[in-house]
């Protein structure tokens, strides 16, 4: 049975900390949709993503990390025009596709050579990846193909039991994901619309296709 326990409590936080160090998948509030995420670095955990959310392997799995400082544990190359568009838009809304650290496990990135990264700019995420202490693979907190829950109560009811905890934010801010552009690519291109305008991204993107 999926536990449900307020996202603001310490004892809640503690919990869920111990379970994604243990290599368990945790559901929790993001500054768009839920979010369900494990250890990236474990690659176990990572599989129970895809059984819990019956998602094909071959999908990629974005990743969250703290502080743009930790772009080297999981992708290989940043280009330079990159710089300043993170520096603006970190921590938010906006998930780059970058090449992938070679020592991120291919679980997390369907064997492509490449990885989606964002820094959530939610209180919560953060600090499950401050505590945690390494980057987390996070997806939207739905069954593949279905509408995402905006309450933790919809997550729990969608993906349990074999989610073990659901913290609970409240509903979510928006029922759209982040914006994803591909900066492994020359010229970089948007894959997802989101929060995000494109108008927006090609101030700091001028070449940014669409």
């Amino acid at each position: 049975m999926t536990q449900i326990l307020p996202a603001p409590s310490p004892k809640a936080i503690r919990k869920a900390v111990h379970l994604l160090r243990e290599g368990e998948v945790v559901a929790f509030p993001t500054d768009t949709v839920y979010g369900v995420g494990a250890n990236a670095f474990e690659r176990f955990a990572v599989r129970q993503i895809f059984a819990i959310k019956q998602r094909p392997r071959h999908k990629s799995l974005p990743v969250f990390i703290y502080q743009i400082d930790d772009l080297n544990l999981v992708a290989r190359v940043v280009p330079n025009q990159a710089w300043p568009l993170l520096q603006k838009f970190w921590p938010g809304a906006l998930t780059v596709v970058l090449p992938k650290n070679a020592t991120l496990p291919d679980d997390v990135t369907g064997s492509e050579e490449t990885v989606a990264v964002r820094i959530p700019d939610h209180p919560v995420a953060l600090d499950l990846v401050i505590r945690v202490g390494r980057p987390l693979a996070v997806t939207s907190a739905n069954l593949s193909g279905h509408a995402t829950p905006t309450t933790a109560q919809g997550v729990a009811g969608q993906l349990g039991p074999n989610l073990p905890l659901v913290l609970d934010g409240g509903p979510s801010p928006t029922t759209r994901p982040s914006t994803v552009i591909d900066l492994s690519r020359v010229p970089p291109r948007v894959l997802r619309r989101g929060p995000l305008s494109v108008a927006a991204l090609r101030e700091f993107l001028p070449d940014l296709t669409d």
